[in-house]
């Protein structure tokens, strides 16, 4: 034990009286372990993102969506026609679907809707959607204020609305919940808001909170029957998601009146399959992640070795009067690799804490809590060290093996 911390304290030492040096070298190998753990921290931090906002609609929840279908025409070519879902189909699925669950219905009404209040007006970029009185509880959609649509206002096409949190934020700024009851202008309309959704959060795929959503019939009168609807369902128990979703199939292939062994011309997605492939996505990120902190690493090796191998031809006197004093080549070898391997961590832990600072910036856009992930900054310290020893290896042993004798008279 006191020889390693002797070591240590010569490896201090050495490191002070390089510290240019000493300090470029550092700073190599923190520039690569930055790179591989500030990615890899944001990858995480995305991931984070897209599970939180999927998992807010509901683990055990799927949806019934419109596909294109694609056929061959008489003369071999390849034509595709959009096969939108319509209010009709949705209800006869609704009133067949006995399972233990809960259906809602929905459809898109436009992505471009300006909402007014006042003088306050947000940008042309809201999100409208009709909704029935399931859809909330199918979503798992909470209210920070406010109540549901009510069964007469699903059916009367009343003009309600319950906003975003951000479009209540945006129009009521800190006193959101004052806006039930307000009327507010919702595109070409005027609506009484009845509620204020809870925050879910905006991801790459999605923003939930900048959406105003209306009763289904209303949207119907407004946009009229052009867009495809879309069917929720959840279930009590994620356990009984897949049952859930073969019967669903089979009474949609009824409702669709498709013949036995025709293929289907919907789709049931579920949130987990979402979430796969935006994480299908990001393994490419991850190894070009790994391929940066490789090159860069490489070249710190080298970097390292000569920085080493300098420190060696200089301190040459040094090593002969240590040997000549009864030091062993042992001793010799440690303490140069002990060097190596401190200036390696050293670099290593600056690259960790930035990469890890960089990574969690792109939280700040999320909305996502401090990420740690400590899978990679083991991984980083490891490599750090890796390259110590692959870098301190040789010039410690070539310090070790000179002969005192020419060493004490080298100048």
């Amino acid at each position: 034990m006191m020889q390693f911390f002797f070591n240590l304290t010569l490896a201090f030492r050495a490191i002070r009286t390089n510290r240019l040096r000493s300090a470029l070298t550092i700073a190599i190998i923190g520039i690569g372990i930055m790179a591989l753990v500030g990615i890899l921290t944001a990858i995480e931090v995305m991931k984070e993102s897209v599970n939180s906002n999927f998992s807010s609609m509901g683990v055990n929840s799927f949806q019934i969506i419109n596909e294109t279908l694609k056929k061959k025409s008489h003369k071999g070519r390849r034509m595709s026609r959009e096969t939108n879902i319509t209010y009709d189909e949705a209800r006869a699925f609704r009133q067949r679907f006995t399972f233990p669950g809960l259906v809602g219905i929905s459809v898109d009404g436009t992505d471009v809707a300006v909402v007014h209040f006042g003088s306050e007006k947000t940008n042309p970029n809201v999100h409208i959607t009709g909704v029935d009185e399931t859809y909330l509880d199918a979503t798992d959609t909470k209210l920070d204020a406010g109540r549901n649509f009510s069964v007469s206002e699903i059916q009367s096409g009343s003009y309600t609305c319950i906003l975003g949190h951000g479009v209540a934020k945006k129009l009521f700024k800190r006193d959101a919940n004052a806006a039930i009851n307000k009327v507010v202008s919702v595109g070409d309309i005027k609506c009484r808001v009845v509620g204020i959704m809870e925050s879910k959060g905006g991801s790459m795929v999605m923003d939930n909170d900048n959406m105003v959503i209306i009763p289904l019939n209303t949207a119907r009168a407004l946009y009229g029957e052009t867009n495809s609807y879309l069917i929720s369902v959840i279930v009590p128990d994620v356990k009984m998601k897949d049952i859930a979703a073969e019967e669903a199939e089979g009474i949609f292939r009824v409702v669709r009146k498709l013949q036995l062994g025709a293929a289907n011309n919907f789709s049931i997605t579920q949130n987990n399959d979402l979430v796969n492939i935006v994480m299908d996505v990001t393994k490419y990120i991850r190894w070009a992640a790994l391929i940066i902190a490789v090159i860069t690493l490489f070249g710190s090796v080298i970097g390292l070795m000569n920085i080493m191998l300098v420190s060696v031809a200089e301190r040459t006197r040094e090593i002969g009067v240590s040997k000549a004093l009864g030091a062993r080549s042992s001793t010799i070898k440690r303490q140069f690799l002990t060097e190596s391997i401190m200036i390696s961590l050293m670099g290593g832990v600056a690259g960790v804490i930035m990469g890890m600072l960089m990574g969690n910036l792109v939280g700040l856009f999320f909305n996502v809590g401090f990420v740690v992930p400590w899978l990679w900054i083991s991984l980083g310290v490891s490599l750090c060290a890796v390259v110590g020893v692959i870098s301190g290896i040789y010039p410690a042993i070539k310090a070790s093996k000179l002969d005192p004798i020419v060493a004490l008279r080298y100048e």
